[in-house]
């Protein structure tokens, strides 16, 4: 049974956004945004280019500051969190990750524990565990020591995930974590994602193109279009074809797949 603290805390979403508006120069890139995201959830963020999704993961990772409304993390103003202690619950992977040149695989998985002990803080057991764990969660440890750089794509992106993982944190933030990678990539990763988050009961935003991969691997959806949410709810709700052509601006059908029973979505 939860303690009454802990069932309160729980009733409480990981994220809260209020009327959130993000401007560059004259263009308005989030508006009147309001959303719930849930703890222990994969959430998809979909919708055309241009339509927010980076932006507003961005200000879910502190890197920008709304302009206008709130954002609350663990029920608390999100600019009041430190930042170490930020950075021990939310992990995140940016679209374009930055150079890891001659940087060995264990060197970069390493990296994700820099919140617990800081630069000058010593590098113990515990951390060594959780790096190693985390290559092994990965199928990257076999890797330990070659260069990021040798990699292939679906490898490297395997790479930046176990330095998530070793980061120990509540909520992963992914913006398009599958956007380089072949169909059996995407997969691998996804499943990654998704088995990671099961086992150990975290939240995971990520940034999606395809719909149907949103569908297969996300708990809940969340639309844009230029700028503001358009609709959100499960694969199902989102699934049908009047809300694929207000979503995508072109006719779609939408067929059960014969084999697991999902819906599927192809565009006419």
């Amino acid at each position: 049974m939860h303690s009454p603290d802990t069932a309160a805390l729980s009733a409480v979403p990981l994220f809260e956004l209020e009327r959130v508006h993000f401007d560059i120069g004259a263009r308005r890139l989030l508006d009147d945004i309001s959303l719930s995201i849930p703890r222990e959830c994969v959430t998809g963020l979909i919708g055309h280019n241009g339509s927010g999704k980076t932006t507003l993961m961005a200000m879910l990772a502190r890197h920008r500051d709304p302009h206008r409304g709130a954002i609350r993390f663990d029920g608390k103003p999100i600019a009041s969190w430190k930042p170490r202690e930020f950075a021990r619950r939310v992990a995140h992977l940016p679209q374009y990750t930055p150079s890891t040149d001659g940087m060995l695989v264990r060197e970069l998985v390493a990296l994700g524990r820099y919140p617990w002990h800081g630069s000058l803080g010593a590098f113990g057991e515990r951390d060594r565990e959780r790096v190693a764990a985390a290559m092994e969660m990965t199928d990257v440890a076999q890797f330990a020591d070659r260069q990021v750089d040798s990699l292939s794509g679906g490898e490297r992106q395997r790479v930046w995930l176990a330095m998530l993982i070793a980061q120990d944190s509540h909520c992963l933030l992914l913006d398009e974590p599958t956007s380089a990678l072949d169909i059996a990539h995407q997969i691998e990763v996804l499943e990654l994602v998704r088995t990671l988050c099961t086992q150990r009961g975290i939240a995971a935003v990520i940034v999606l193109h395809d719909i149907n991969m949103a569908a297969r691997f996300c708990d809940r959806i969340v639309a844009l279009r230029e700028g503001k949410i358009l609709m959100h709810g499960t694969p199902s709700e989102l699934l049908t074809e009047a809300n694929l052509e207000a979503i995508y601006g072109l006719p779609m059908h939408v067929l059960r797949d014969p084999v697991n029973g999902r819906f599927v979505s192809v565009p006419q």
